[in-house]
């Protein structure tokens, strides 16, 4: 009977391992509000309240486990993953933007769950790009850019072997 009772317990194991399968789940969002004082600067860092904000963004992903933490190299969007990369003891990787969701970056994440900060035109590329990567459709953009004014929206992009889905919230 023990013998019955572990063959069909590995079994199980075996076939709920098979129809599961691998699953990556993309966060992405903007970097938090940045410091508009000097209109000639392009590379500002951000603000009180995208401090606030970067602070209020580790609070949201405190309880969502994290294997990587992805930011462009301006000040803004390092100060906003920063926050949430300490609270998980991540060090943040870097990502180019003129070469999103790239066949190196889609090895690296794979069958983890990752954040990406990017900005307000890279963003909604980027959960574009996921979402049509290896689609035998040709399928139109599922998001345009962001308003500039928009740094709460969270994308939300899950990859698995049979199909893609995305979500935005608003996290104020």
């Amino acid at each position: 009977m023990k013998k019955y009772f572990f063959l069909f317990v590995f079994v199980f194991s075996l076939l709920s391992s098979c129809s599961t399968g691998e699953k990556t789940t993309y966060y992405l969002i903007r970097h938090a509000e940045k410091d508009r004082t000097d209109q000639t600067n392009r590379n500002p860092s951000l603000n009180f309240e995208g401090e606030k904000r970067a602070q209020n963004w580790a609070e949201y992903f405190k309880k969502i486990e994290l294997d990587a933490v992805y930011s462009t190299k301006y000040y803004r969007t390092i100060e906003t993953a920063t926050p949430t990369a300490k609270t998980k003891k991540l060090g943040i990787q870097y990502y180019n933007p003129s070469k999103m969701y790239d066949s190196i970056f889609q090895k690296e994440t794979r069958g983890k769950t990752v954040l990406v900060v990017g900005h307000s035109n890279t963003t909604p590329i980027f959960a574009n790009k996921i979402l049509n990567e290896n689609s035998e459709l040709k399928r139109t953009d599922v998001y345009g850019n962001m308003d500039d004014n928009d740094n709460a929206s969270l994308y939300i992009v899950t990859v698995t072997a049979d199909k893609k889905t995305s979500t935005i919230e608003k996290v104020e």
